[in-house]
């Protein structure tokens, strides 16, 4: 399928929001052309000076219009696709474009996996003393933290390519299990300081029972 493109050095999961502040002239014909004739578009990732996985992402509202022509719009993330070719301008057009594959997606994952991963999300945010995100259980699904639990750029660009819930939710699993553990670590070492700070009551010895080697 050939898709409008605009890449980008950030990762979008399917179902997020996307906010963007358009201020380049072949964006600016982009999102007219969107609303225009209600196509969509591509994020690629820009990673490592090259392009190769991204997200389609639709129009949904055009917030504010400056007196420049810069625009302040708001998207929906759709499918993940890969970057089959790539234009840097599309026909008669000011913005690339490209050739994407979409990549199809496997979301079933066993229920008592899922209620685990929740259940580390929730410890997470227990030890970082973070308030957690109104998210029911029944909400819940590998892309619904995806930003909020310390993944490098990296990491969730790698998170992006799985197209199976399971191995999504594996991935995440043990980042929880890695980051868990030096949190706790982190708290332990904290609590240890403190303590070192304040006045002790120490027992007092009875000298009788030492022995000198």
């Amino acid at each position: 399928m050939k898709l409008p493109l605009f890449p980008l050095q950030s990762v979008f999961f399917p179902g997020e929001t996307v906010p963007l502040h358009i201020f380049e002239e072949r964006y600016k014909q982009l999102i007219n052309d969107c609303r225009e004739d209600a196509i969509t578009f591509g994020i690629p990732v820009y990673i490592g000076k090259t392009i190769e996985y991204g997200t389609e992402v639709q129009l949904v509202e055009v917030v504010n219009t400056y007196e420049g022509g810069e625009l302040d719009v708001v998207c929906v993330a759709r499918q993940v696709f890969k970057v089959l070719t790539f234009d840097n301008e599309m026909e008669g057009k000011l913005y690339a474009g490209g050739i994407v594959e979409f990549l199809e997606s496997d979301n079933d994952a066993a229920l008592d996996f899922r209620k685990e991963v929740f259940e580390k999300m929730k410890a997470l945010y227990d030890l970082m003393a973070v308030q957690f995100p109104p998210i029911a259980f029944d909400q819940f699904n590998s892309y619904a933290f995806a930003h909020k639990m310390g993944l490098t750029f990296e990491q969730e660009y790698e998170l992006l390519k799985l197209t199976n819930e399971t191995q999504r939710l594996n991935y995440i699993s043990q980042h929880l299990d890695t980051t868990i553990a030096v949190l706790d670590q982190i708290n332990k070492t904290k609590a240890v300081i403190e303590m070192n700070g304040h006045f002790k009551n120490f027992d007092p010895l009875d000298f009788k029972d030492f022995t000198v080697n």
